[in-house]
């Protein structure tokens, strides 16, 4: 897939009010599974912890595909 093709995609996903809808509840209900893990559960604290991390990480990069500021593949040299 081309670089272009990827900026694209990634636009017309952050264009949609769907995707950030789904992605709020992810995030939220990962928070909240957080928080409300029992205090001697820090493996569960811990997953719910990764998983809030792994949605915000997402988002980041489909906004940096977005903004096509870099070449995520890293296969180009720098210019």
């Amino acid at each position: 897939m081309k670089q272009e093709d990827k900026q694209a995609a990634a636009r017309v996903l952050l264009d949609m009010p769907l995707f950030h809808a789904l992605m709020d509840e992810l995030e939220a209900s990962a928070v909240n599974g957080c928080i409300a893990a029992p205090l001697k559960d820090d493996e569960a604290r811990a997953a719910f912890a990764a998983e809030a991390r792994a949605v915000r990480n997402f988002r980041s990069k489909l906004k940096f595909l977005a903004e096509g500021q870099a070449n995520a593949d890293g296969k180009d040299a720098p210019v």
